[in-house]
């Protein structure tokens, strides 16, 4: 009688761990050497402009040639995260992009084919601290990561308020090696339908890059508001929005 909750509390604890490891192996992220090419071949030449009837890209210049960057894009389709790289190809690696997903997209099959494509899960609710650690040191390496800032798909054409995360990674690497350098490119994405259909056009805007170490100098709930409130903005403007994107447009960001 004694020994069975002892022994259930032992197996609690074991099982705990064992996800605890699991979790942070998930939070890895690769990209095929084979499926990536592939998959962005297919894609660029085949997929894309079959679908389209016309993708217009402005300020291709504005994405450095090397990183660490960060592209923060406006979230408005699941082809986002082809037209990301369609965009970036000449500017970057974009096959070596990694992409920050939810983790309701890193499951099954799909999940598969999203990490072996770069992609590696947050949990949005429940932000863990290895998630940021990956983050950070994919920046160090001096990696592109495709952060979409509002944190999910919206198809109603307004600027929704952003997510705290890409100011608070994009800090943490920044503060942790000084001089790093690391810039943040704002991109808006634009779709003739709120649900692209064949034949449906794509406006693709890139903007003049954040630089991280110019919102270095308060204090870190300060410098992240700040900067994801420039972001914002950035945002805005490169989506032709009118409405003036207000304080409360933004996600609480807590205390560190």
């Amino acid at each position: 009688m004694i020994q069975f909750p002892i022994a259930k509390q032992i197996c609690e604890q074991l099982t705990a761990s064992n996800k605890a490891k699991t979790q942070v192996a998930d939070t890895t992220s690769q990209v095929s050497p084979w499926l990536s090419p592939l998959v962005y071949l297919l894609g660029r030449h085949c997929l894309l402009p079959l679908f389209f009837r016309q993708i217009e890209i402005t300020g291709q210049e504005n994405i450095p040639t090397s990183g660490p960057v960060i592209l923060a894009p406006t979230h408005r389709s699941r082809w986002d995260a082809l037209l990301i790289p369609y965009a970036a190809i000449a500017c970057v690696a974009a096959k070596d992009l990694r992409f920050m997903v939810t983790i309701d997209e890193c499951q099954g099959l799909q999940g598969w084919l999203v990490r072996h494509l770069g992609g590696f899960p947050v949990d949005p609710k429940h932000p863990s601290i290895t998630t940021l650690r990956h983050g950070v040191n994919l920046l160090q390496q001096g990696r592109t990561l495709v952060i979409f800032p509002e944190g999910g798909i919206f198809r109603d054409d307004k600027l929704h308020p952003l997510k705290p995360g890409i100011a608070r990674l994009s800090l943490s690497a920044e503060s942790s090696y000084p001089g790093l350098g690391v810039k943040i490119i704002p991109i808006s994405i634009d779709y003739s339908h709120p649900y692209p259909t064949w034949g449906a056009d794509v406006n693709i805007h890139i903007g003049t890059p954040l630089n991280v170490s110019d919102y270095t100098d308060g204090t870190v709930k300060q410098n992240a508001q700040n900067l994801t409130s420039d972001l914002a903005f950035a945002l805005k403007q490169l989506s032709h929005q009118e409405s003036e994107v207000s304080s409360h447009a933004f996600a609480e960001i807590p205390n560190s």
